[in-house]
């Protein structure tokens, strides 16, 4: 049996239990104000990033990524795609790429341009959004009315930076960084 020494004064890392896959029937009913806005908080394993999301453009996809973080949905997942120079992939508690809610909404799509540091649905195909998101890099103006862009980073671009690149397709057994746990704050 192996013990790890935590001299006083240092925190030992925080032990998030692996995402327990949960699936709904439909996406969530409206409950956002979309006169107010809407901060997320994505805590990992490397630092925490703030987005401010886009109620007011994009309320549907807002709706449902807060949903899903306010439900627990995120925590504990990883970012299961990470491609340095392009985006991280996260959202899905199975880890592969494949994993979703159980449903699937429609694109929303408006002026917002995939730049460095946005939040954007990953999906298979037009109407497929469910709970997996990207966070770009880089701009990838190629994406632009294909992925719903509904959030941006205001801060933690250096811990986008940090995540560890990562392929489920090259090595499925490598798990990537965890997503502790994504808050909302609404103002």
């Amino acid at each position: 049996m192996a013990l790890a020494a935590i001299s006083c004064g240092e925190k030992a890392p925080e032990q998030v239990p692996a995402a327990k896959p949960k699936t709904y029937s439909s996406p969530p009913p409206m409950t956002i104000d979309t006169g107010k806005q809407y901060t997320a908080t994505i805590e990992t394993e490397k630092g925490s990033m703030v987005a401010e999301l886009f109620a007011k453009d994009v309320p549907e996809t807002v709706n449902n990524f807060v949903f899903l973080a306010r439900e627990g949905f995120y925590d504990g997942s990883t970012f299961h795609r990470v491609i340095p120079g392009f985006m991280a992939q996260g959202g899905d508690p199975t880890g592969t790429g494949m994993g979703g809610a159980g449903y699937k909404f429609d694109d929303e799509f408006t002026g917002h341009k995939h730049d460095a540091g946005v939040l954007s649905m990953a999906n298979s195909g037009p109407n497929t959004n469910s709970a997996q998101f990207f966070i770009t890099f880089a701009p990838q103006h190629g994406l632009d009315d294909k992925h719903s862009v509904f959030g941006r980073l205001i801060e933690g671009m250096d811990v986008l930076e940090k995540l560890t690149p990562r392929d489920p397709n090259q090595n499925p057994q490598f798990e990537g960084d965890k997503i502790l746990r994504i808050t909302i704050e609404e103002r």
